[in-house]
């Protein structure tokens, strides 16, 4: 039994791989205006294909859909089995609310109303 692949062979299950890995995951990566889906998503690191996204240092957002999660700040980058490879050095929650500790007065205006 011999366990030789021809390149095409290779680079067609590798293209199947990378096409599934899109096709599971609604996780995003945004900086500036450009959007990349990620490959996977760990505690201190994220992956998006080598292919497509170029080298990135600094603040980005991670979306999961049309929800932000994070907003996370990424300093090295490395390349493993066609993917570029990310750490985070800081990868904080996005919130849509003020802090708990910030105090809300119980008679607050609901909302502004301008005069035009």
């Amino acid at each position: 039994m011999t366990t030789f692949l021809s390149p095409e062979v290779k680079a067609g299950l590798e293209a199947a791989r990378k096409q599934s890995l899109r096709k599971g995951s609604r996780l995003r990566v945004h900086t500036g205006e450009d959007i990349y889906p990620l490959l996977d998503f760990g505690s201190n690191t994220f992956a998006v294909d080598a292919d497509v996204a170029p080298q990135m240092r600094g603040l980005v957002d991670i979306y999961d859909g049309g929800r932000h999660l994070y907003q996370a700040l990424i300093v090295t980058s490395t390349e493993e089995a066609g993917q570029r490879v990310f750490e985070f050095k800081r990868n904080t929650m996005a919130a849509d609310r003020p802090a708990l500790d910030f105090y809300a007065e119980p008679d607050r205006p609901k909302g502004l109303l301008t005069s035009q």
